[in-house]
């Protein structure tokens, strides 16, 4: 077992521990340490008197206040050991409290305290060390190598600290903007599938609820046409539950699969079936034009265009009484301007609901614009400006 393995644990519950045990454990380990030449006399003949020990006793007993006060505690000690020194009774061999509370106060203390303290412990070495007798150079090297190892390894402490809260503070930070970056990912995850589910549901159920009105009309005059009209009912609501099943197979994290019905989503391909259906069934007159050279796109923005199409005819049918719609596609290098044109009563009745508040979403979220409002020639008209990438997407179909 290597002496890391060794040290790791008991450091780690040093670093828990309560911390004024700590500091009383350490107060009585300097006060053992400073009693040292009363309990084993050197025999070097300085008298030992309890007057020295008292003396000796006020550098270790204030370290048991060194992390609540460490400026009042350097103080105190920075007193008693010259006045030991001083007193000579005997003098200090090594100054314990003075090393603790030098490195206490560079771990933790004020710069002009800490500053101060330094040049105060070195200018009194140099001046107590007068007092003596024999006093050797290596004396005052070790002395003075003390003091600045002391406040060094204080100093260190404290960029250690520095750093370790750094690193706290940007972990939590991190931890923070990933939370809110999952909150927004879900935010918009939810907003999306409501679009989803808002142009489905509402496209199928108004082509629904037109072909059910004129249903009982036609019901007994032309029984085909009504045979028809149930028959668009049936179509518009398979269609929703096949789109359904596949919003509802993403949510399950469940694999597109042919077999099962559930396809990728509509795209671009899918326009004309759409434009036709909804003719179809709402009895418009509806037109796809397409201008310019079709260009691959991204899954999102070919769904997107899709979306926005079926948005714009439903409001079409439910809101605006036309008799034509046109739905045109204006290819260029880079953009895509899709316009969906109807001869109904206008804006006026088409509002701003949840449908175009999604419209405007859509395209904002595949990095286009979009416009609602009056067509030229009276009526309403969706215009959308989509982004076409260079090439990197394969189209869907």
């Amino acid at each position: 077992m290597s002496l890391r393995n060794v040290l790791t644990p008991v450091v780690a519950r040093w670093r828990t521990a309560n911390p004024y045990a700590v500091d009383a454990g350490l107060a009585a380990l300097v006060l053992f340490a400073v009693s040292l030449q009363w309990i084993f006399p050197s025999g070097r003949g300085h008298p030992l008197t309890w007057q020295g020990w008292l003396i000796a006793a006020a550098t270790a007993v204030p370290l048991v206040w060194r992390r609540r006060a460490p400026f009042t505690t350097a103080c105190v000690v920075s007193v008693a050991t010259p006045a030991q020194a001083v007193y000579h009774a005997p003098p200090p061999e090594v100054m314990y409290g003075g090393m603790v509370v030098l490195y206490t106060l560079a771990a933790r203390g004020r710069r002009w305290e800490r500053r101060l303290m330094l040049a105060g412990w070195l200018i009194g070495v140099v001046v107590t060390m007068q007092h003596k007798a024999d006093v050797r150079a290596y004396e005052y090297a070790f002395q003075l190598m003390s003091v600045v190892s002391a406040y060094a390894l204080g100093m260190l402490a404290r960029v250690q600290r520095a750093y370790t809260a750094e690193l706290e503070d940007r972990a939590y930070r991190l931890e923070r903007e990933r939370a809110a970056d999952t909150a927004r990912a879900k935010a918009e995850e939810r907003a999306r599938i409501a679009r989803d589910m808002h142009d489905i549901l509402a496209h199928a159920v108004s082509l629904m609820v037109v072909q059910a009105e004129a249903g009982p009309v036609v019901v007994r005059k032309d029984p085909q046409r009504a045979e028809a009209a149930f028959d668009a009912i049936a179509a518009a609501g398979r269609d929703a539950m096949s789109q359904l099943r596949r919003i509802l197979g993403v949510l399950k994290e469940e694999r597109p699969d042919e077999e099962s019905g559930r396809l990728p989503q509509p795209g671009v391909d899918a326009l004309p079936g759409l434009v036709r259906r909804v003719g179809e069934s709402a009895g418009l007159r509806t037109e796809l034009r397409t201008r310019g050279e079709p260009r691959p796109l991204p899954p999102d923005t070919e769904v997107a265009l899709y979306r926005v199409v079926q948005e714009a005819l439903t409001n079409t049918v439910k809101h605006a009484y036309a008799t034509c719609a046109t739905v045109e596609l204006d290819w260029t290098e880079d953009w895509v301007r899709l316009t969906v044109t109807d001869d109904g009563r206008g804006p006026s009745v088409s509002g701003g609901g949840h449908g175009l508040i999604g419209l405007r979403e859509r395209a904002a979220a595949c990095g286009g614009t979009a416009e609602t409002g009056s067509g030229p020639d009276g009526g309403f008209r969706v215009t959308v400006r989509l982004p076409v990438p260079a090439g990197r997407f394969t189209a869907l179909g």
